[in-house]
């Protein structure tokens, strides 16, 4: 089964990691991605943080483009990986080895994808 696999944190606590800590974990990740590349799908990416997003908001049938996300939490979206595994316990068991799990007010958010099988059955 097909799952994302999203890397969250907490950017007040992200800035009280030490440099070299943040440089090692980085390794760390990169070691977790080949230890792993057996479930991962091609896919996956860092992404920058939420002061460079721009959001496309809903506004009565007229988009609008605005700066920034407008989630009301504390929590940002740092990356994502795509996985391929039987099933929920395998994510959870792969997700539970994340090395920044670590840190304070990090986790890692897991959403079964649709197949299209299943998307088109709807």
């Amino acid at each position: 089964m097909k799952y994302v696999l999203m890397f969250t944190s907490n950017p007040e606590l992200d800035a009280a990691v030490p440099q070299e800590r943040v440089e090692a974990d980085m390794q760390r990740i990169f070691e977790w991605h080949e230890v792993n590349s057996d479930s991962i799908i091609e896919g996956g990416a860092a992404l920058h943080g939420p002061d460079t997003a721009t959001t496309i908001r809903a506004n009565r049938g007229t988009p609008v483009i605005v700066d920034g996300p407008f989630a009301e939490t504390k929590e940002v979206i740092g990356g994502f990986t795509l996985i391929d595994v039987p099933d929920l316990d395998s994510a959870i068991a792969l997700a539970k080895t994340w090395p920044s799990l670590e840190l304070p007010g990090n986790s890692v958010e897991i959403r079964p994808m649709y197949d299209e099988e299943e998307l088109f059955a709807q």
